[in-house]
């Protein structure tokens, strides 16, 4: 991807529908009365937050979901994350309903005709969840523990999910599954030449090394693959001493999701769990003691957990930088995790394996004895 011309269909491929075009597709592929849309902040896809007017018992508040022209040509995998959306609902988690078509589908094929050419984008709407990102809110060790239970819930959970196409979630070239960090070296240009580059490199060949020859100690699953701070909601209770306690109101974006390994969605969830938190290194301790108490992590997979939240971080800033080569207008929202992502990964290099593993493995040790950390 890293020719002129490939950067270029791949720019093209992010939908830019306006609002009066969104807010004409809910009406005419789902058939409901549009009278507010704005847009949400998206990757590569485009999102809408549409408001509907009042019908006798639904909901009146959705997103509208465009998939990229790439993401399109793969129903299959629409289709599998929106029934594991359904899933997870039914399973008592707080996921979005999905909502059918009038043709009683989960998602239909638009075609737009751009002048140059007809592309075609799957579409798809589901409720609106309520909730504010974890990214906005002051994160408790307590908070961080949920969080880490949630992701192994989440992953246990759907070792009973069944679906005729759920080999579409092998995607064996996903460059956001984390056994595929070795693809990052042909996005390092992005990068230029510096120290974050040097650190980049260095955890691609020791994820070679000593990653990619354990995969098979690892067990596998599916992963979310994408338990960011945007992608959390919580909503806030008054407990019975008058604080503010936080519940999950929201589980978002399931595009990421694939099939991966426990220890890579703790470790997903570490790396974006230290993103926004004031003391990044002890984040670790927390997320694993709540992952652990549903999924305890084999000694194997626990060996590697330092060098995939390592590798998770290069993931996103490396994807982030060249990301705004070619959406420099997503700059703010694409740039987020950089803002303190490269400080972070400094960070956990310069202490080294041992010295992060042990404030980890000890913080959730602690849980065990009923003193946390």
């Amino acid at each position: 991807m890293s020719s002129g011309n490939d950067q270029q269909s791949e720019a093209l491929s992010k939908p830019t529908f306006s609002e009066e075009q969104a807010s004409a597709l809910v009406e005419s592929v789902f058939g409901l009365k549009v009278s507010k849309v704005r847009p949400l902040p998206s990757y590569d896809d485009q999102n809408f937050h549409v408001y509907v007017s009042k019908t006798k018992d639904g909901p009146t508040e959705y997103v509208l979901k465009i998939s990229n022209t790439k993401a399109s040509k793969n129903p299959d995998l629409i289709e599998v994350q929106n029934h594991i959306i359904m899933f997870l609902k039914a399973a008592g988690f707080p996921t979005a309903s999905v909502c059918h078509t009038k043709g009683d589908n989960t998602a239909s094929l638009v075609s737009v005709d751009s002048g140059s050419e007809i592309k075609s984008y799957l579409v798809r709407l589901l409720t609106y969840l309520p909730g504010r990102p974890i990214a906005e809110l002051p994160i408790s060790p307590q908070l961080l523990y949920e969080i880490g239970k949630l992701a192994a819930k989440l992953d246990k959970t759907l070792q009973r999910f069944h679906h005729p196409k759920l080999s579409s979630l092998h995607r064996e070239n996903f460059i956001w599954n984390l056994k595929n960090v070795p693809l990052l070296e042909k996005y390092l240009y992005a990068l230029g030449q510096n120290r974050n580059r040097e650190i980049v490199e260095h955890v691609i060949r020791l994820f070679k090394e000593e990653v990619m020859t354990k995969l098979s100690h690892f067990r596998e699953c599916i992963n979310h693959g994408d338990l960011n701070d945007h992608n959390i909601l919580m909503e806030s209770s008054k407990s019975a001493s008058g604080n503010a306690e936080y519940q999950v109101s929201g589980i978002l974006d399931f595009g990421d999701m694939s099939y991966g390994y426990y220890v890579f969605e703790v470790a997903i969830t570490i790396m974006y769990m230290m993103i926004e938190s004031k003391s990044p290194i002890q984040v670790g301790g927390h997320v694993l003691a709540g992952f652990e108490s549903i999924t305890p992590l084999t000694a194997v997979e626990k060996g590697a957990l330092f060098l995939l939240v390592c590798s998770r971080f290069c993931q996103s800033l490396v994807m982030a930088a060249y990301s705004c080569q070619l959406y420099p207008e997503n700059k703010d929202y694409l740039m987020v995790t950089a803002k303190t992502g490269w400080k972070h990964l400094q960070q956990m290099f310069d202490m080294g394996q041992k010295a992060v593993e042990e404030i980890w493995f000890e913080t959730a040790k602690s849980y065990e004895s009923g003193i946390s950390m």
